[in-house]
């Protein structure tokens, strides 16, 4: 273990927060595309997506649950990958905490 390996990790941990942003996007604006297709087959006059309320919308403004499986997976993931991404900083201080650790103990273990 050395502290080359530390700056792998961080970029490693940069590359993975970016993914996990865009991974983000793409499963909102998988969602959206979800819900306004949803939306459009009812036949009940909520035809229009409201993307800031995530519900089906009638002539009236008047909102009506989108409730489809593939909406509700979506909009899942899209919470399960945002919580992901909020604990980031927590890993990169845990590894960088392992290493620091590491180092000590191996300058300790090997100067006698």
């Amino acid at each position: 273990m050395n502290l080359s390996s530390l700056l792998t990790i961080g970029i490693t941990l940069v590359v993975v927060g970016i993914a996990l942003a865009l991974g983000i996007q793409v499963v909102g604006d998988t969602k959206d595309g979800i819900g306004a297709d949803d939306c459009a087959a009812r036949t009940d006059g909520f035809t229009i997506y409201n993307t800031t309320a995530d519900k089906c919308q009638n002539s009236t403004n008047s909102l009506s649950a989108v409730g489809t499986a593939q909406f509700n997976a979506t909009t899942d993931t899209a919470t399960g990958v945002g919580k992901l991404t909020g604990k980031l900083p927590t890993i990169g201080l845990v590894v960088a905490a392992v290493i620091i650790v590491g180092l000590l103990v191996s300058a300790f273990a090997f100067t006698r």
